[in-house]
C-alpha cells in the first residue's frame, strides 16, 4: 500500500491538478451539524437509496417530490405504524414507483430507526454523529444488519447523502484498493471490511482528509 500522497498525485494529474481536484471533493457535515439532522432525513435517504436501485437518478429525482408526499414526509414515527392497508394504497398510487418490496423496506426501516432512537442515549441521530470514523465499518454493519435492503454500498450512500463522513466502495474505489493490495476481491466479509477500514484510517492519519474525500480521490485516481 503506497502513501496516500502518491495516490492523490495520480488523481490530480488525471483531473487538472491539485486545485481542480480539490474543487471536485465534497465535505462532510461537522459532528454537531450531523447530530441535528432529523431522523426523517435518515429515513428519506434510506428510501431514496433503496428506490434508486435499478433506476437512473434522473428518474428518482423527478419523482421524489411526489414520493415524499406519498410517504407523509418520511416521518419515521408515522410510517412505523403503517401496515398492509397503507402498502396496498401505495401500490395503487401512480405518483410513486410501485414496488412492494421497496415500499415495505421503507416501513421496516422506519420501525428500525424508531426502535434504535429509543434504545440509544441521546437518540439515533446523535449516536450516528458520534460514531467514530475509525470504525465506519462498524456503523455500516449495524445499518446493514438491522435495516432492510441496506446492504452492498447502499448504507454507505445513505451516510454520504445525509452528510456523515464515509467512504463509498464504488467500482473505481475497489479497483484502487485492489491495486494497493488491500483486498483481492469484493469487500463483503468482516475481514475484508476490517482491512479496508485499516487502510482508510492510515490514509486519514497521513493526509488529514475525511473519509469522504479519501474515497473520492481513490476513485478519481483510476483511469
Amino acid at each position: 500500500m503506497r502513501p496516500f500522497a502518491e495516490i492523490e498525485d495520480l488523481a490530480a494529474a488525471r483531473h487538472g491538478g491539485p486545485e481542480a481536484l480539490d474543487a471536485r471533493l465534497a465535505a462532510p457535515l461537522a459532528q454537531d451539524a450531523l447530530a441535528s439532522v432529523p431522523l426523517a432525513a435518515w429515513l428519506e435517504a434510506m428510501a431514496k437509496a433503496v428506490f434508486q436501485a435499478g433506476f437512473s437518478w434522473s428518474v428518482i429525482n423527478a419523482k421524489w417530490p411526489a414520493m415524499r408526499d406519498a410517504f407523509d414526509g418520511f416521518v419515521p414515527e408515522t410510517l412505523a405504524h403503517w401496515h398492509d392497508a397503507h402498502v396496498d394504497a401505495l401500490l395503487k398510487d401512480a405518483r410513486i414507483i410501485r414496488n412492494g418490496a421497496k415500499v415495505q423496506a421503507v416501513i421496516d426501516n422506519a420501525r428500525f430507526l424508531v426502535a434504535w432512537d429509543g434504545e440509544t442515549q441521546g437518540g439515533a441521530c446523535r449516536t450516528i454523529a458520534a460514531w467514530p470514523v475509525e470504525d465506519q465499518a462498524g456503523l455500516l454493519a449495524l445499518l446493514t444488519t438491522r435495516g432492510t435492503r441496506l446492504g452492498g454500498t447502499t448504507a454507505q450512500r445513505v451516510c454520504r447523502m445525509v452528510g456523515r463522513d464515509t467512504y463509498i466502495l464504488s467500482g473505481d474505489v475497489m479497483k484502487r484498493l485492489r491495486a494497493e493490495g488491500i483486498v483481492t476481491g469484493a469487500a463483503t466479509s468482516r475481514t475484508a471490511m476490517a482491512k479496508v477500514q485499516t487502510a482508510f484510517n492510515q490514509w486519514r492519519a497521513e493526509s488529514g482528509r475525511p473519509l469522504t474525500q479519501l474515497s473520492q480521490i481513490l476513485a478519481l485516481s483510476i483511469e
